[in-house]
């Protein structure tokens, strides 16, 4: 029998390669290293330790059940001696009587006084004393032992309460070595028994467990194997059984692991080509707005007031998008630089970063609720970039909400709590999608529009978390949707 059970390699195995690898197969290991050969060896021996339990008790009881029934035949002869004239017997009866009783002598007490009704030759040792009227539980149990073990001419004096006389007590002796026999043959018997319910037990037991629980955890841990050498191997995705155990928890719990990290594999092998097309591009997009500065300064110098407004505006822009170019990775990924903090003008910031995000009086429009005096600790830069995403996430809500006939407003508010900044900014837009709400932060996954590329949010999280801070929605519904950005002082 085999097994996929993950154990060290067996000797003659040569270690695993890295990297993809075919999936590997349940046959693997030699038969007593898997879970079902232990779990059968296991079955074995615990079934085996319990009938060595009771083999004492059985022995011991065996070898007084014996013991009575030379009892009882002896108290039959002394009946017969006590019937015959003068209560004697002639050596020839008294030796029929013993034998036929297997004892080797008889006597009776009553009334305090004792008789020895049938009596053998004289015996070279004084025979060991077993009481039957009074058991103590280990000497109980070690006679039989005793028995077995003893010299070949050991007798034993037996002394029990009558059952077909009155008296005190009948007492017989009788030769060890018919008892050791019987006692042999029976323990012979008891031993072949237990090897056999053990073997039964052992196997009854060996196929339940095996088909509840070593088939199950086996059909799991191929499933794994096959989706650690190839997520994408449909045979790498465990089949449910529907059981309501821990063994179908497990296949429910291990189903879901795998969606989420083919999920989280899919996202990563698509930032890997998003980086691969921006790490081809990001040399000639600098050039672009390298050459879109210079034509920029030349606008200045037009001397049109228009172009003098609109100036400010265009070189921020341009600033921001060579800074944020030229921290471009490979493979897409931009390097978060650690935020240089200073102290920044809270209002003028919102304001900065609406104008940016298109709102105005026109349309979507801003309110704010923060004195011209209150100022934040933070990269006044990266502090833009996530104003910037949250106002113009608001706006474009708001824009494309259909039906709509009050006019559109972002609020942004700002208080003082836990020894920093909350931050708060609500638009009263339709709110945000259920199915966006439980992957808000994570790239390419929770974006509120169909045509959104779902960064946004993942940017401003991931910026806010570097100043030591925290991004989260506030709450969202019928009426619009609220974002908390807290900034530790």
């Amino acid at each position: 029998m085999s097994e996929a059970e993950p154990a060290p390699a067996l000797q003659g195995e040569t270690a695993p390669a890295t990297g993809p690898q075919a999936p590997p197969q349940a046959g693997r290991y030699v038969w007593p290293v898997g879970l079902s050969g232990r779990l059968l060896v296991l079955t074995v021996l615990f079934v085996v330790l319990a009938q060595m339990l009771i083999l004492g008790p059985s022995l011991a009881s065996f070898q007084e059940g014996r013991l009575l029934d030379r009892v009882r035949a002896a108290e039959l002869a002394s009946l017969a001696v006590e019937a015959a004239p003068d209560q004697m017997v002639t050596e020839s009866m008294s030796g029929q009587l013993l034998n036929g009783a297997g004892v080797v002598s008889v006597a009776v007490q009553s009334d305090g006084i004792r008789r020895l009704l049938l009596q053998g030759p004289r015996m070279a040792r004084t025979p060991d004393l077993v009481d039957l009227r009074r058991r103590n539980p280990a000497a109980w149990l070690a006679e039989p032992f005793r028995a077995m073990f003893s010299r070949p001419d050991r007798m034993v004096r037996v002394v029990a309460a009558p059952r077909f006389r009155d008296g005190d007590f009948v007492e017989i002796v009788v030769p060890n070595a018919p008892l050791r026999a019987e006692l042999m043959a029976n323990l012979m018997g008891l031993l072949g028994v237990t090897a056999f319910v053990s073997a039964v037990a052992g196997g009854l037991v060996y196929l339940t467990l095996n088909f509840f629980l070593v088939q199950p955890i086996r059909k799991i841990t191929l499933a794994m194997e096959r989706f650690r050498a190839d997520p994408s191997d449909p045979e790498a995705r465990v089949d449910l059984s529907g059981r309501r155990d821990e063994i179908g928890r497990a296949e429910a719990e291990l189903d879901r692991m795998q969606a989420d990290l083919k999920t989280a594999l899919a996202s990563r092998a698509r930032l890997a080509a998003l980086g691969e097309a921006v790490a081809k591009i990001n040399h000639d997009l600098r050039n672009m707005l390298t050459s879109a500065q210079v034509a920029s300064e030349r606008l200045a110098l037009s001397g049109d007031p228009g172009v003098a407004r609109a100036m400010p505006r265009l070189e921020r822009a341009l600033d921001r998008a060579v800074a944020l170019a030229t921290n471009v990775l490979d493979y897409g990924k931009s390097q978060e630089l650690a935020p240089q903090t200073a102290a920044v003008p809270l209002r003028a910031a919102v304001e900065a970063a609406a104008e940016d995000a298109g709102l105005s009086n026109d349309g979507v429009r801003l309110d704010t609720d923060i004195a011209p005096d209150d100022t934040v600790t933070a990269d006044p830069e990266q502090l833009h970039r996530i104003l910037l995403n949250l106002l113009r996430n608001g706006r474009e809500a708001i824009e494309g909400q259909s039906g709509r006939s009050e006019p559109g407003l972002v609020r942004v508010t700002a208080e003082r709590a836990d020894n920093g900044w909350r931050i708060r900014v609500a638009d009263n837009g339709p709110g945000l999608p259920e199915r966006a709400v439980g992957r808000l932060f994570q790239p390419f996954a929770g974006s509120g529009r169909p045509d959104g590329a779902g960064l946004g949010l993942a940017i401003a999280h991931e910026l806010a978390v570097g100043h030591g801070g925290e991004l989260a929605l506030g709450g969202t519904g019928p009426d619009g949707a609220v974002f908390d950005l807290r900034l530790p002082d």
